[in-house]
This record gives structure tokens, sequence and C-alpha cells, in this order.
């Protein structure tokens, strides 16, 4: 079964901390990644947004921000939910 771009990026968020719009686009062909957080969001996970400039260019940057117990929550729940 394939995961939905929203598990994809909690996934890739948990590895490696933050994500952009151009890597959700080129990792997950995700357009559309403010909606995809704000999905995360309503299912209770605290994501924080940053914008960064690199020169005359402004973007968002998302960052999971977990407490330690939680983290090892929903990541267990979800590789449960594999089986």
């Amino acid at each position: 079964m394939k995961q939905t771009q929203s598990k994809q990026i909690l996934e890739y968020l948990t590895t490696h901390n933050s994500i952009t719009p151009l890597e959700a686009l080129n990792l997950f062909g995700c357009f559309r990644l403010g909606a995809r957080i704000w999905d995360l969001k309503r299912e209770g996970y605290n994501i924080k947004m940053e914008l960064e400039n690199n020169g005359d260019k402004h973007y968002a940057k998302y960052s999971l921000i977990l407490s330690r117990e939680m983290a090892v929550y929903k990541i267990n729940e979800e590789i449960l939910s594999r089986f």
C-alpha cells in the first residue's frame, strides 16, 4: 500500500528534522507542502515554520517539534499500523 504524502513527509521530518517546499516536491511530488503540514497539525503534530531567505528568494522551512516520549509513541504507532 502506498503511503500518503502526509505520512511520507512525517517520516522525513522524523529523520531529517526539517523540510522545504522544494524538497517536498523533489522527494514526494508534493506541490502543496503547506496543506500537508496543516493536515499533520490537525492530527496533533507540533510543526513550526520559519521563513528562510536566500538572496531575493524567500521560502518556508518546516520542523517537527516533539518530546522524546511523543516521538517514540508516534513512530511505534505508525510502524504497528503497517501490520
